[in-house]
C-alpha cells in the first residue's frame, strides 16, 4: 500500500492532501495563518508560520495514514505546489531580513508602472512571460532597492516561500522552474536568469536560487525533521511547481480547448500550450509547468476573499447561525445569494478591492457598485459580488481566447467549486460546460501527478484521466446566460470610464 502527500501553499493556509495512487484522497489537513496588512498596501506573510504549517499539516496526514494501515515505507514521496510571486530576503546566515512578501501586497505599484511603460519592460515581459505588476518580484525588487537600500546591501538571497521551506528543510536554495517563471526574472525560453531583468532589479544570479526542473527530487530530512513529520528520512520530496500551473495538471485541463478555472484566496483560468506564448497588450501570463507544456492564462486578486470580506463586515447573521447549527458560514451565505435572481436586478460590481491584475493589470483599481438603489439588499449585494468575481474572470478568458484559441470544457477547482451554487452561476456566465473533479484539491493532486512521474509512477501526463474523475458536471442556463451578456457589457465599460478616478481616489487613501 502506497501513497503520495500533495502540499500546497497557500497565501492564508497550507493544505496537505494524501492521496493513494489511484488519486483519491485518503486524507487532508489544513493549517491557516494571517494574512499580515498594517497598512493598505501591505501583504506579508510570517515565513516560520508558514513553515510550522506546512510541518503540521504533513505530520497530522501521515498520522492519519498510519490509522488506516500505512506504514513509514508507504509514503511513496511528498510533492509540493505554491503560490507564486512572494518574495523574501535573506542574510548569509539564512536569517530573515523581511516577511514574505506576497503577490497580493502594491507597494511597489509606482516602480511597476514606470518599468511597464518603458521599452525595457516590454522586453522583460516577452522574454519571462511575466506581467509587469505590483505582484511579482521584479518589481517588488526594484522597489526595495529605491526604498530600503541598507536591506538590500545585508541580503545574501532574495527567494520565495517555497524555496524557504526547502531551505529550511534541506538547507539548499533551489527554485523550480514554474515559480521562477513568475518571477518576472527567468528567461522562459533559455531557462536560466534573464540578465536584463536582473540589471533592472539592481542584482545577479547568486542573489537567487538555482533553478531546477519542476521534477527535482531531494533527500535527507534530519532524524528530528523526519520524526516529526512521521516519515523516512529518505522519503523523496518533490520540488514541485506554481499553484496555477499544477491546477491544471491537478483538473486535467491539459489538452487544447480545455481551461481551468480556480477560485481560492484570488482567482485565475489558464491553458496548457506545448510552447510560451505572449500578449502583445501584455494582459496574460506565460509560465511552466515542463518544459513541454507551457501554462497560460491570467489571475485575478479578487476571489473569496471577497467573500471573507463580505462575511466579516456584513454576514454577522449567519456567521452566528453557522455556530449554532454547526454549518458552514460560506454555505450560508451562497444560500441567502441564490434567493436572488441572475443579474442582482440590475446591480453591478466591480471586484477590485485588492486593485486587479489581470486583464487590466492596475493595481489603483478599487471596488465599486454600481447600479445601486433602494430596492436592494444586502443580499442583492452578495449576489452581486459573486457575480462581479466571475465578470472579472471572464474578462481573462476573453482575453486568453485571443491568443490561444477557443475554449470548449472549463474544470472548476478550488474551494469555491465545493457547492452547486456558484458553480452553476459561473457555467451560465461562461455558457459552457463546467466539470468538476472528484478532489476539488487540484493544486495538490497535480503537485502529486508531477511528483509520481519524477519518481517514475507515469511516464507522461496524457494518461492521467484516471486520476482525476470528475463528479459534478454543470450545464449552462441559455436565459441566464442571455441576462449575464446584457450586464457583462455595462460591467466592460466601467474600468475605462472609472480609471483615472481610481487612481485618484487611491492617492487620497495613503
Amino acid at each position: 500500500m502506497h501513497y503520495m502527500i500533495g502540499v500546497d501553499i497557500g497565501t492564508t493556509s497550507t493544505k496537505a492532501v494524501g492521496f493513494n495512487l489511484q488519486g483519491h484522497v485518503l486524507a487532508e489537513k489544513s493549517v491557516e495563518y494571517p494574512l499580515l496588512t498594517p497598512q493598505p498596501s501591505y501583504s506579508e506573510q510570517n515565513p516560520d508560520e508558514v513553515f510550522q504549517a506546512v510541518l503540521d499539516s504533513i505530520s497530522a496526514v501521515t498520522a492519519a495514514a498510519r490509522t488506516t494501515g500505512f506504514t513509514l515505507a508507504g509514503l511513496a514521496g511528498i510533492s509540493f505546489s505554491s503560490a507564486m510571486h512572494s518574495l523574501i530576503a535573506l542574510d548569509e546566515n539564512g536569517n530573515l531580513l523581511t516577511n514574505s512578501i506576497t503577490w497580493a501586497d502594491t507597494r511597489s505599484k509606482e516602480y511597476a508602472d514606470q518599468i511597464k511603460n518603458s521599452a525595457a519592460g516590454h522586453n522583460i515581459y516577452r522574454r519571462t512571460g511575466t506581467p509587469i505588476h505590483s505582484m511579482s518580484p521584479l518589481c517588488k525588487l526594484v522597489w526595495l532597492q529605491a526604498e530600503q537600500p541598507e536591506l538590500v546591501k545585508q541580503a545574501h538571497k532574495f527567494i520565495s516561500i517555497k524555496e524557504y521551506v526547502f531551505y529550511r528543510l534541506f538547507g539548499q536554495y533551489v527554485i523550480d522552474y514554474s515559480i521562477a517563471s513568475a518571477t518576472g526574472l527567468f528567461d522562459i525560453f533559455t531557462l536560466q536568469w534573464y540578465p536584463p531583468a536582473l540589471q533592472s532589479a539592481g542584482i545577479t544570479p547568486e542573489h537567487l536560487a538555482t533553478p531546477l526542473p519542476c521534477t527535482h527530487i531531494i533527500r535527507g530530512l534530519s532524524a528530528e525533521q523526519a520524526s516529526y513529520l512521521g516519515v523516512d528520512p529518505q522519503v523523496p520530496f518533490i520540488l514541485g511547481g506554481g499553484d496555477g500551473c499544477l491546477a491544471n495538471l491537478g483538473s486535467g485541463a491539459i489538452r487544447p480547448g480545455n481551461a481551468a478555472l480556480t477560485i481560492g484566496t484570488s482567482g485565475a483560468i489558464r491553458v496548457i500550450s506545448s510552447e510560451p506564448a505572449t500578449d502583445s497588450q501584455e494582459r496574460i501570463f506565460s509560465y511552466i509547468l515542463t518544459p513541454e507544456h507551457y501554462v497560460l492564462g491570467g489571475p485575478v486578486s479578487n476571489g473569496a476573499i471577497l467573500l471573507s470580506w463580505f462575511r466579516d463586515q456584513f454576514g454577522m447573521p449567519e456567521t452566528q447561525l453557522a455556530k449554532d447549527l454547526a454549518m458552514d458560514v460560506y454555505e450560508l451565505l451562497l444560500q441567502k445569494a441564490a434567493i436572488i435572481p441572475a443579474g442582482a436586478n440590475g446591480l453591478l460590481f466591480l471586484p477590485y478591492l485588492l486593485g486587479e491584475r489581470a486583464p487590466i493589470w492596475d493595481a489603483n483599481a478599487r471596488g465599486v457598485f454600481f447600479g445601486l438603489n433602494l430596492s436592494h439588499t444586502r443580499e442583492h449585494l452578495l449576489r452581486a459580488l459573486l457575480e462581479g468575481i466571475l465578470f472579472g474572470i471572464y474578462s481573462v478568458a476573453n482575453a486568453l481566447i485571443q491568443v490561444t484559441g477557443p475554449i470548449d470544457v472549463i474544470y472548476a477547482n478550488g474551494g469555491f467549486a465545493k457547492g452547486d451554487i456558484w458553480v452553476q452561476m459561473l457555467a451560465d456566465i461562461f455558457n459552457h460546460e463546467i466539470r468538476v473533479t472528484e478532489s476539488v484539491e487540484s493544486s495538490a493532486l497535480g503537485a502529486v501527478i508531477l511528483g509520481m512521474q519524477a519518481l517514475g509512477m507515469i511516464s507522461d501526463f496524457e494518461t492521467i484521466d484516471k486520476l482525476v474523475p470528475i463528479a459534478r458536471t454543470y450545464l449552462p442556463n441559455p436565459e441566464q446566460h442571455a441576462v449575464y451578456q446584457q450586464l457583462y457589457a455595462i460591467y466592460e465599460g466601467l474600468y475605462p470610464k472609472l480609471k483615472q478616478d481610481f487612481a485618484a481616489i487611491t492617492a487620497l487613501q495613503g
